[in-house]
């Protein structure tokens, strides 16, 4: 569960700007930026830090293709399963994951950019895919949409990531992200006055 130190709110697909009634699933923290809304924040890793530190959560990012599920697929459905994860490295983080962690969610073969951040809903359990019960899957929800996604030519500059997996690993499709490397990430994400 979220503390209750970090409200949480919900879209108002009422509202002029969220006329999607998809996005009611979608759940946006006060002090993030995200093109939905006009909350006022902070810098963005701020708030990550703050719910890091206070949910005493790990941070994990997860790779996949947006023409099989885009961020915009995610947002609008509400939920996430990341399934057909067929490598042992992949399929041992996703069984450390633990419900509340945040997962950065990374477009991958195409754009090549980290675009949101989920939290994980439901821990591991076999992935309904596969026949073979060693493969196994997770549940997510979005929490927010980055205001500007965070590509990899970025993350390849900022010395402090040189040895996150998604530089070392490159087809690693899930893999833990440290606290340093996370604040590393989110230096230079943008900030917006409501």
């Amino acid at each position: 569960m979220l503390p209750a130190s970090m409200p949480i709110w919900k879209v108002d697909t009422n509202a002029e700007k969220n006329e999607a009634p998809a996005l009611a699933g979608a759940y946006l923290l006060p002090h993030l930026v995200d093109e939905l809304t006009t909350v006022k924040h902070t810098q963005m890793n701020d708030a990550i830090e703050k719910l890091y530190t206070e949910n005493n959560c790990q941070i994990w990012l997860v790779k996949f293709a947006p023409f099989r599920t885009s961020w915009t697929d995610i947002v609008r459905r509400g939920t996430f399963t990341m399934r057909g994860v067929r490598n042992r490295q992949a399929r041992n983080n996703l069984a450390a994951m633990k419900i509340d962690d945040l997962v950065l969610y990374y477009h991958s073969q195409q754009e090549l950019a980290v675009v949101g951040i989920m939290k994980v809903t439901k821990e591991a359990y076999t992935d309904p895919t596969s026949s073979d019960p060693q493969w196994l899957t997770c549940d997510f929800s979005p929490v927010l949409t980055l205001k500007k996604p965070v590509t990899l030519a970025e993350i390849k500059e900022i010395p402090e990531l040189a040895e996150l997996p998604l530089v070392k690993q490159p087809r690693l499709a899930v893999m833990p992200v440290t606290k340093e490397e996370n604040e590393a990430l989110f230096k230079y994400q943008p900030t917006a006055t409501q």
